[in-house]
């Protein structure tokens, strides 16, 4: 049996500290969104919508959010019901739904993005440099691409 490579110091205070960042600062993260009725994965898929003013097939936000279709098709209708989203056939495939924004949609992600953007430069980019902030984007971009698309998965590597 083969010797587990164990973490060396630097790459256990890595994950250690991103471990930090994902029990402490995302919740805090996630209390914005909640201040307006929202959780994390709704916030996600109204921003991905208001990105699209002809909508996104739902098969393909369920895709881009990493979401299964029951899950999405749980937050899709709170969002409807809230007004926020309308899901309506596509003119090309009848077999086809595809999710719009609305305007109710839109003026909320226009009051919570703002605080959002603030929520995350306060925890992570104020502390860093700008050789920092690029370092971690390019190391973050590395590890994206091995995973499921998310939002904004079109990552881009340094040259």
């Amino acid at each position: 049996m083969a010797e587990p490579r164990w973490l060396d110091e630097t790459e256990r205070r890595a994950w250690l500290s991103l471990m930090t960042l994902v029990i402490v600062g995302l919740p805090e993260i996630e209390r914005t969104f909640r201040a307006h009725g929202l959780v994390h994965v709704e916030y996600g898929l109204l921003a991905a919508l208001s990105e699209q003013p002809d909508g996104l097939r739902l098969c393909d936000l369920a895709q881009s959010m990493n979401v299964s279709p029951s899950r999405l098709s749980h937050r899709m209708r709170k969002l409807i019901e809230r007004g926020y989203v309308q899901v309506r056939g596509s003119d090309d495939d009848g077999r086809v739904s595809i999710a719009v924004i609305t305007e109710a949609g839109r003026r909320l992600i226009e009051e919570v993005a703002p605080q959002h953007a603030a929520d995350v430069r306060r925890l992570l980019f104020d502390r860093l440099s700008r050789e920092q902030t690029a370092a971690l984007a390019d190391a973050l971009a590395s590890v994206a691409g091995q995973l499921a698309p998310c939002p904004g998965a079109e990552v881009e590597t340094a040259p």
